[in-house]
C-alpha cells in the first residue's frame, strides 16, 4: 500500500508518519499545503531517532511535488488541511507539536505510531 500524508508545513507530524509507515514496510511520503521550511524540525528527527528510525534525510515538499495519484490512501494529519483536488481517506486530527518541547513531540510521536499501524 503506498501512502501519502498531508500537513500544512510537512516538518513534523506528517513526517513522522512517513518515517513510521516507511520502517513498518509502507510504501510513503509526505507533503505540505504550504511547506516552506528546508529541513524537518530538529525535535521530530530527535525523537524518531528514539525509536531507532532515521528521518533526517527526509526533506519538506508541498503536494505539488507529488504524484497524488500514485497513491492507495491520503491522510491528513489535521490542523484543517484542505486540498481541493485531492480525496482524503481520513483525517487524523493530531495536533501540531511545532514549536512545543520534545516531550511534546514524543507524545505526537506516539500517537502516529498507533495510526500507522492501524493500517498495517
Amino acid at each position: 500500500m503506498r501512502v501519502l500524508f498531508v500537513c500544512v508545513g510537512n516538518t513534523c507530524r506528517s513526517q513522522m508518519a512517513e518515517g513510521w509507515a516507511k520502517y513498518l514496510g509502507l510504501e510513503a511520503e509526505s507533503a505540505g499545503t504550504s511547506a516552506h521550511e528546508s529541513v524537518v524540525a530538529p525535535n521530530a528527527v530527535t525523537v524518531m531517532a528514539e525509536k531507532g528510525i532515521d528521518i533526517g534525510e527526509q526533506y519538506p515538499k508541498t503536494i505539488d511535488e507529488v504524484d497524488i495519484d500514485s497513491f492507495d490512501v491520503i491522510f491528513s494529519m489535521g490542523c484543517g488541511v484542505s486540498c481541493p483536488n485531492i480525496t482524503l481517506n481520513g483525517d487524523w486530527k493530531i495536533s501540531d507539536p511545532w514549536g512545543d518541547d520534545v516531550e511534546k513531540y514524543r507524545e505526537t510521536r506516539d500517537e502516529i505510531e498507533t495510526r500507522v499501524r492501524e493500517l498495517l
